[in-house]
């Protein structure tokens, strides 16, 4: 326990999750490390997670809860930024669980150095299967010449990030998030949490990678919003955009907007994905509309990038393709991908 002298804010956004937060709080009180607080930031709850936030802090004087008109994760996320007395930050969402020893490990690898970032890897947790997920990035430690050239050059235009642009799964000196909260936009569905690690990352000077360490839970969640259609999913994407463009922009990344292309170009994979499973009447239009942009059509024709996997080649080739025969195939493939996804699911229930 040799990090224990640095204070660790636990941050937990909650929206409606009373299923779940008992497990989530219960698994920060289980923690080995004992200097932490814990920050439940209720975002509007319609159901009893508020309740459950106010129990837990009246028990435990290390929980602190904040409630708050719905805002959206990133509002939340911020407001525990912004409340937060720790040298440390991590956050948690609130449907989520992590191992005992998470923060003893993880502060473990800390310094105290300004600005360090210590990340570790997670366990997905389905319904029917636990699989354990490696972040690409070598296990190690970054600083100096090494943490430009192979890790913030190549945070955007991959595939395969080197690191999730999750705000979970890192331990972070407070600093990084300094001066940021301009790039946070609250409106946001898709990339929000990009918004608001990306800045983090490149305002790092420090980041450890440990081997292993599979100490997050990540519980796949059918109903999350990044799995159910969203009609405003397209223009959360385009605001994602802006709000990285300013990034890349105010930091002089080396190639900036040319991988930022490529990254949109991914991006893009999500939102023709998301209206092929929206409502029948009307889907092709809306596509053509999205992908018809002059600004949108002159992104993609700039950046051209590889894509693994049959169905997201295929997508890949609605994207730059937008005509009617093209995407009335790809609708009844995913159409029906979807539906022999609901029939074992429904096999696993009891």
């Amino acid at each position: 326990m040799s990090g224990e002298r640095y204070l660790i804010s636990v941050i937990v956004p909650v929206y409606n999750k009373e299923k779940y937060l008992r497990q989530c709080v219960e698994s920060i009180l289980a923690q080995t490390y004992v200097n932490w607080e814990l920050l439940l930031i209720d975002d509007g709850s319609a159901d009893g997670s508020g309740a459950i936030c106010d129990a837990y802090a009246a028990a435990q004087e290390r929980i602190r809860v904040f409630h708050q008109a719905n805002g959206g994760p990133t509002a939340a996320a911020a407001a525990g930024i912004r409340s937060a007395r720790g040298d440390y930050y991590m956050f948690v969402d609130s449907d989520d669980y992590i191992s005992a020893e998470t923060l003893d490990e993880m502060a473990a690898c800390l310094t105290g150095r300004t600005g360090e970032i210590v990340c570790c890897n997670h366990v997905l947790e389905k319904r029917r299967e636990t699989l354990p997920a490696v972040m690409p990035l070598a296990p190690g430690v970054y600083e100096g010449e090494l943490l430009e050239r192979e890790v913030k050059a190549k945070l955007l235009g991959r595939e395969e990030r080197l690191i999730p642009m999750s705000r979970c799964m890192k331990l972070c000196e407070k600093s990084v998030f300094a001066g940021n909260e301009q790039y946070y936009d609250t409106r946001l569905r898709m990339g929000d949490d990009f918004n608001l690690i990306y800045p983090a990352l490149l305002s790092a000077r420090r980041l450890v990678v440990m081997e292993r360490a599979f100490f997050y839970h990540y519980r796949y969640v059918e109903d999350s919003i990044v799995h159910a259609y969203d009609p405003n999913n397209a223009e959360s994407v385009e605001r994602w955009y802006q709000a990285i463009l300013k990034i890349v922009r105010d930091r002089r990344v080396p190639d900036g907007e040319m991988l930022l292309n490529r990254e949109y170009c991914y991006m893009m994979l999500y939102v023709i994905k998301n209206e092929l499973r929206g409502p029948r009447d009307g889907c092709v239009r809306r596509i053509q509309r999205i992908f018809g942009s002059p600004a949108v059509r002159e992104r993609i024709g700039s950046a051209r990038v590889s894509v693994r996997g049959r169905g997201n080649a295929l997508l890949y080739l609605g994207v730059r393709h937008p005509n009617r025969m093209i995407l009335g195939f790809l609708r009844v493939v995913v159409q029906k991908h979807d539906a022999s996804g609901r029939g074992r699911r429904s096999e696993g229930e009891e």
